[in-house]
């Protein structure tokens, strides 16, 4: 798995972080998401899935990698 985020179209809703707290935060200044790890453990794959489907503006994109 492979995630990319689009700062740009970030709302700074937090879900992805309520969601996957391991692989998502937000920036203090404007709550814009930061990618803590672009390539996460596959015990967080689910979390991930669930962090983008619940993303607000759509910001997070994932890449399956076998």
């Amino acid at each position: 798995m492979k995630i990319i985020v689009d700062e740009a179209k970030c709302t700074g809703g937090g879900q992805c972080v309520l969601a996957a707290e391991e692989v998502f935060d937000q920036r203090d200044d404007d709550g814009v998401v930061v990618l803590l790890n672009p390539a996460p453990r596959a015990d967080l794959h689910d979390a991930v899935r669930e962090a983008a489907m619940l993303c607000p503006a759509a910001a997070i994109r994932i890449e399956e990698t076998p």
